[in-house]
């Protein structure tokens, strides 16, 4: 069953957790000198800016107190790779490869993606503002204290994923699929327009509002079986 936010309760609204945001403070960094991304590499303390890194192959590396820029990851091969404490802003890129890789501390800003394969990542305190994404792949994912902030989701696959501390705040979620998800203190209030394509019956633990109940009202009452009419 979907929770509505309701009325009567401290704040006024349904008690929902909600996310933990990221706080970073990144230290001096170095340009990276523009060499080709390695398996398995090791980037610390590194400034990435308006570089072409298509089709390169860095599976299993791990960038820690970076910010990448402007940069180019068109099917880029970044499975199971750890990003943490960084900043990513301005990405661009179709097909990109992230299947299990590790997302903590980390802020996107500004994305352009389309095809990106993050299934069974793991995305701990991050938040995702501004840009495009397009048919984001997280299934099997799991999120934890993550923000959708100001940024469009076309038919983003939440299938089998787990989101707790979720939130979706000025953002536009289209075609969503949360088929076998796993939802706790989930806020789609902040969703507009919320589309759900499948999956309507996982929304336990999410918070949505009236307005909102009342667009998927037609589709809950497909998905109960209810037939209505006047």
């Amino acid at each position: 069953m979907v929770r509505r936010a309701t009325e009567g309760r401290p704040g006024g609204r349904t008690a929902v957790r909600g996310a933990r945001r990221p706080e970073l403070r990144l230290p001096a960094l170095a340009p990276f000198d523009g060499g080709v991304l390695e398996p398995d590499g090791d980037y610390d303390g590194l400034k990435f800016r308006d570089l072409d890194l298509a089709g390169q192959d860095a599976r299993g590396a791990r960038f820690m107190d970076c910010a990448l820029t402007g940069c180019a990851l068109d099917e880029t091969a970044l499975g199971r790779a750890r990003v943490l404490d960084s900043v990513l802003t301005g990405l661009r890129g179709v097909g990109t490869g992230l299947a299990e890789a590790t997302f903590r501390d980390v802020e996107l800003v500004d994305a352009r993606l389309g095809g990106t394969q993050m299934h069974g990542a793991v995305l701990e305190r991050v938040v995702v503002r501004g840009g495009k994404i397009d048919f984001l792949n997280l299934r099997e994912a799991r999120l934890k204290d993550v923000v959708f902030e100001s940024c469009v989701l076309v038919e983003p696959d939440f299938a089998g994923a787990r989101l707790e501390r979720v939130e979706f705040t000025d953002c536009a979620l289209k075609g969503a699929d949360f088929g076998n998800a796993t939802l706790a203190d989930v806020d789609l209030r902040g969703a507009a327009p919320l589309e759900i394509a499948r999956g309507l019956d996982r929304l336990s633990g999410a918070v949505i509002g009236t307005g909102q109940l009342l667009d998927l009202a037609p589709l809950l009452a497909a998905e109960l079986g209810i037939r209505v009419t006047d």
